[in-house]
């Protein structure tokens, strides 16, 4: 259920309501608007009835949830969710750009391209250090020793620095070296992981997986904001269809329905989509014009020596001249790209 709290509601109220319907031994989701308050109930609504609720003399309306996944809907939480990571803002009027290699394979690798990236003025830099291969015998990523070389470069670079996980077992030490955590496609719906990242107070990039549908994307991250970590991003990645052409299929009309259904931001990665860097720069400039609050892009040094997806990285050259056109299509829409 939702309650429509009345203007002028303070926060001793809030608190007063919040303890009430924890005490039935279910959650409350508070979201505090410019306009007006709501609190949603998530459990079993059984335990409360409506007309429990409504005696509270500062409740203006109590109304059923429509959408299944509760803390991820617009229903309870209208506004805009705006992350912030150590001064860069994510789901804002601003569009983030997070670029970087598809994997650290290097020190002096990571570094040369962290440096041309913070000249052209790029804010977050991605890297994975560990890499999940369908092949057993491919690169899996430097682990523990890429990990660091994140810390480094962030530190001395002054870039906010993400990179995925994959295993619980490692959720510590990656959250040590981060500041944002990626959750690639192949784990989008191993509910253990997400319940386990759901306790770590970091913002995390939710990627959609191969097959699921807009629906089971919004319940993955329903199990991270469950946990009490409220700074979901999802990212659009491509999903698998019958099409050759490219590695997967970009889905841009979900951006904008997401948009309605939810207030989480939402952000694209074209690379993996297109698995091919050709129509890259195309697919991003679309993604900025359908309304996605950032891009995750892959920049290599020398692309034909990656140790993965070589195919689908841009040089630091063919990047700057991309991230120079999304501005001006950025500026089209009334956006800035950062």
């Amino acid at each position: 259920m939702l309650m429509i709290l009345k203007m002028g509601v303070t926060q001793q109220q809030i608190d007063k309501l919040v303890d009430f319907i924890e005490k039935h031994k279910l959650k409350a989701h508070v979201s505090i608007g410019e306009t007006k308050s709501i609190v949603g109930i998530i459990g079993d609504e059984s335990k409360i009835s409506k007309e429990h609720l409504e005696s509270f003399d500062f409740v203006e309306k109590v109304m059923p949830v429509q959408k299944p996944y509760r803390r991820a809907s617009r229903e309870i939480h209208p506004e805009n969710t705006v992350i912030d990571v150590k001064g860069v803002k994510i789901g804002g009027n601003e569009i983030t750009m997070i670029a970087g290699p598809c994997s650290i394979e290097s020190e002096e690798q990571a570094f040369e391209i962290a440096t041309a990236l913070k000249k052209m003025g790029v804010k977050v830099y991605r890297g994975s250090a560990y890499k999940p291969r369908t092949s057993p015998y491919a690169f899996q990523g430097l682990g523990l020793k890429a990990l660091k070389i994140l810390r480094k470069i962030g530190d001395e670079l002054g870039l906010v620095v993400e990179t995925e996980l994959m295993d619980i077992r490692n959720i510590e030490v990656v959250a040590k070296h981060v500041d944002m955590i990626r959750i690639g496609a192949r784990n989008t719906q191993n509910f253990d992981l997400l319940k386990e990242v759901g306790k770590v107070d970091k913002p995390i990039i939710l990627k959609n997986g191969v097959s699921t549908t807009m629906e089971e994307w919004l319940f993955a991250a329903e199990y991270i904001l469950n946990e009490g970590n409220n700074n979901v991003i999802l990212c659009e990645r491509g999903i698998r269809t019958y099409e050759p052409a490219t590695r997967n299929t970009l889905n841009l009309s979900v951006i904008p329905i997401l948009k309605e259904l939810t207030h989480l931001p939402v952000i694209v990665d074209p690379c993996h989509a297109a698995g091919k860097r050709g129509p890259i720069p195309a697919l991003s400039k679309a993604s900025v014009a359908v309304g996605a609050d950032g891009l995750l892009i892959e920049v290599h040094n020398n692309p034909q020596v990656a140790l993965s997806d070589a195919a689908q990285q841009l040089t630091p050259k063919d990047f700057e001249i991309l991230y120079n056109d999304l501005k001006r299509v950025a500026k089209s829409v009334d956006r800035t790209l950062v």
